[in-house]
């Protein structure tokens, strides 16, 4: 057994993460379509965590926080599974 921990559970000791969102299953564009969808029900400094099956996640994520300003704190990719931690920035 690995001592690794599990990519769908990035490390939130200490971190106050505002919206858990679980894109689980969901195919190329509704993950994305559901970060942007959600993170407006969180404010301006408050963390979202997205769990995702998808691989284009990988390249997807990175762009929609870097073309609206989002913080990617976190990515983390094991087993088929990806794990996001974004810090929203002041729109």
């Amino acid at each position: 057994m690995s001592d690794q921990k599990n990519q769908k559970d990035i490390d939130e000791s200490g971190l106050d993460v505002a919206l858990k969102l679980d894109a689980s299953g969901l195919f190329c564009p509704e993950p994305v379509m559901l970060l942007h969808n959600k993170i407006r029900d969180i404010e301006a400094g408050q963390l979202l965590k997205l769990v995702a099956t998808d691989p284009s996640t990988s390249r997807d994520v990175p762009k929609f926080c870097h073309f609206l300003g989002h913080e990617l704190l976190e990515s983390i990719e094991k087993d088929g599974s990806f794990a996001y931690l974004i810090r929203k920035v002041e729109s």
